[in-house]
């Protein structure tokens, strides 16, 4: 019984360590901590990680959620 408990905190362990790629799990975010996750996305393609360039690569300008809200907005407004 107790080996069933082990190996399912295990498991869970193992797929939140996965899930967050290797980082502690985040609690009580708020606005400010998921606009910088969807910055982070934008910038590097992976919600937790960062970077640390001065400047933002080019696929930065045209990947913005906004720009489709626009234009679906247009369209059906």
């Amino acid at each position: 019984m107790s080996a069933m408990f082990v190996v399912t905190g295990t498991g869970i362990q193992f797929a939140q360590n996965k899930r967050n790629e290797g980082k502690g799990v985040r609690y009580s975010m708020d606005d400010w901590d998921r606009k910088m996750m969807a910055r982070d996305k934008q910038l590097t393609g992976s919600i937790r990680g960062q970077s640390d360039k001065p400047v933002a690569p080019e696929e930065f300008k045209i990947n913005s959620v906004w720009k489709v809200y626009d234009s679906f907005r247009n369209d059906f407004l």
